[in-house]
């Protein structure tokens, strides 16, 4: 039995509808005890903004340093304490009230390190993205099939392949604002399927 194997892709376009905050706050202090309870001090108040804007299990540590700090030279001027935090919004109206809130209580002790958008439910799109495919999986063994003087006919196996997904760029905490808006952009959720058809 002459068969033809090919892989199709797919793609839709779709806007992100929900946002991850990236951000850590810090203080530095003489000593490490003083570093690390004034970190802990923003860190609290950062959980309680954040609990005003989204649900408490929307908020994780990630990542919590103490350490000591040098000068350019390499001499001792104390020590500071870092603590790391990711803040899941439903939308992206609570993500930039959030920041803006954080940014106006926090205060100099935040940093905001990125910001990522995403799709929150994209069975929708993944389905249109594997329709895609394979329409062009089938469009491309019709034309590989003719070239060798064949035609297709049954699909003997599919093979679902990795989906590749583009989402819009993290935000740049230098242009935060006292009001921040997000703009979704456009993310790419792909669909990628190995077809092979029985030729006759």
């Amino acid at each position: 039995m002459r068969t033809i194997t090919v892989t199709g892709r797919g793609a839709v376009m779709v806007a992100p509808d929900t946002a991850s905050v990236s951000l850590s706050v810090s203080h530095r202090a003489p000593s490490v005890a003083e570093a690390l309870a004034g970190c802990d001090s923003a860190a609290r108040l950062a959980g309680e903004v954040v609990r005003e804007h989204t649900d408490a299990s929307r908020i994780a540590s990630r990542h919590l340093y103490v350490g000591p700090e040098h000068d350019r030279e390499g001499t001792p001027v104390g020590f500071r304490a870092e603590h790391s935090l990711l803040v899941g919004c439903p939308d992206l109206d609570v993500a930039g009230a959030l920041v803006a809130d954080l940014a106006e209580r926090v205060g100099d002790r935040l940093q905001v390190e990125g910001i990522s958008l995403q799709v929150a439910d994209s069975t929708e799109a993944r389905s249109a993205a594997r329709e895609a495919a394979f329409v062009d999986a089938r469009e491309r063994a019709t034309h590989l099939a003719g070239l060798s003087g064949f035609e297709l006919s049954d699909v003997q196996t599919i093979t679902e392949g990795n989906r590749d997904e583009g989402f819009a760029e993290a935000a740049d905490a230098r242009m935060l604002s006292a009001k921040v808006a997000f703009e979704p952009g456009e993310t790419t959720i792909g669909a990628a399927l190995t077809v092979t058809f029985q030729l006759v």
